[in-house]
């Protein structure tokens, strides 16, 4: 199987990097890809965001299978210039993934399907800002309805802030404030069957403790020890599979990767949001437990047959990823930095701790230099969370970016409690 993957940042290296390991696979290729993709798979200097383009280089290729990463394209339509084509695709249509690129609309598709989820306001005048302000009370969580590559949503016991974040956006959704953890699930589908995976957990906020702004992911891990085991049963029969079906039955069926942030509250599991694709940091992990070869079950997905393919395998063991960003991230990042040490990560670490890049690129000399907000992603995988988080962080430990930045607690609370279970079994 000839894959063509769409993008460029640490989701993408992570597919890739699982696609490279895939027996089927025979020949891998990204666009544009970075500096780290580039050691796995032939780079085209293609804009991700042209579907035309997109679509004539997969025909060029003769691709059997197309993955698009990133939302914006697959909002853009570039999976509907692949399918068009008749090229297998993973990706939803532009019109299913608006399920991501508008939340107005995701609302409206689970009022439809009976998802749990927050109450909420549509507001496009200052009036109704400051109504469903009042209405909800503090917490205020305020989302810009569009597009926001995970920055659109602001959570704060501040009603000015609340309220300059809401008035900066077109349109724009405030909700209830829900409590209790947060869980990422991600779900496979062709549109009709859907292949849940296992459940990760990321890390939203910048500096340890959860403090600091909202970024798009300091770090992930799975498998969920706290988690009640029937979770991933219940979101199926409650959240995913609705959704699917009430996509299909509005004539625009989500064929792709079906990303449901949920936060399991004391009134129950509630959807915070819908996202259209893999999510970063949490793929990293996810994909570094799952022992069914990517490639087949992506395919399955684009032709419409997972109601045949055979059940995921996982590994017993844990994953976590430790993100490096760069100076001043979350804000307008430093880039150009030179990254040191990767060589020695993969001849002390490997396989057990390994790099996805993120923002990175290569100078005339080869050099791997910084080039974005997000850098690294460090993974290590482990017969338990305590063993993956000392192996991360003993790679991040041998790599070296001026004034780069990392979250030293990730996983470190649920690692400790589960540590403290197993010594008291």
């Amino acid at each position: 199987m000839k894959v063509l993957v769409i993008g460029g940042g640490a989701r993408e290296h992570a597919l890739c990097r699982s696609l490279s390991l895939d027996p089927d696979v025979t020949a891998l290729h990204c666009a544009p890809g970075n500096a780290g993709i580039a050691e796995v798979a032939e780079l085209h200097g293609v804009n991700a965001l042209d579907g035309q383009a997109v679509a004539e280089l997969a025909a060029g290729l003769q691709a059997d299978l197309v993955v698009v990463g990133p939302e914006a394209p697959l909002v853009a339509g570039v999976a509907d210039a692949v399918r068009d084509r008749g090229i297998p695709v993973f990706g939803p249509s532009a019109q299913a993934a608006e399920l991501e690129g508008s939340k107005a609309f995701a609302k409206d598709v689970m009022a439809a399907a009976a998802v749990p989820t927050a109450r909420s306001y549509v507001c496009t005048t200052p009036e109704e800002i400051d109504a469903a302000l009042d209405a909800f009370g503090a917490p205020y969580v305020v989302k810009d309805d569009g597009l926001a590559a995970g920055k659109g949503v602001v959570v704060t016991e501040d009603a000015a802030a609340a309220r300059a974040h809401a008035l900066a956006c077109d349109r724009v959704v405030i909700e209830e404030f829900l409590d209790g953890p947060e869980v990422s699930l991600f779900a496979v589908t062709d549109g009709e069957t859907v292949v849940p995976l296992q459940p990760a957990q990321d890390f939203k906020r910048a500096y340890d403790g959860d403090q600091g702004p909202n970024t798009g992911g300091m770090g992930a891990y799975s498998p969920l020890p706290w988690a009640d085991p029937k979770l991933v049963d219940e979101v199926m029969a409650t959240v995913l599979q609705p959704t699917v079906d009430e996509l299909r039955r509005r004539g625009t069926p989500f064929s792709g990767l079906l990303y449901a942030g949920l936060a399991i509250t004391s009134r129950g599991v509630r959807v915070i949001e819908f996202n259209a694709r893999f999510g970063d940091p949490e793929t990293q992990v996810v994909l570094a437990r799952l022992k069914t070869p990517l490639a087949g079950l992506l395919h399955a997905a684009a032709t419409g047959t997972l109601a045949t393919f055979p059940p995921l395998r996982w590994s017993d063991g844990a994953a976590v990823t430790v993100v490096i960003a760069s100076y001043n991230y979350p804000d307008t990042p430093r880039t150009g930095d030179p990254i040191d040490g990767l060589a020695e990560v993969v001849a002390q670490d490997a396989p057990k701790a390994y790099v996805l890049h993120a923002g990175t690129k290569r100078d005339d000399a080869g050099a791997v230099l910084s080039a974005g907000g997000r850098v690294l992603s460090v993974t290590a995988t482990g017969s338990d969370l305590t063993t993956a988080r000392q192996r991360a962080y003993r790679a991040v430990g041998r790599i070296s970016l001026d004034g780069s930045q990392h979250r030293t607690d990730i996983a470190a609370k649920v690692a400790e409690d589960a540590a403290g279970e197993a010594a008291g079994a």
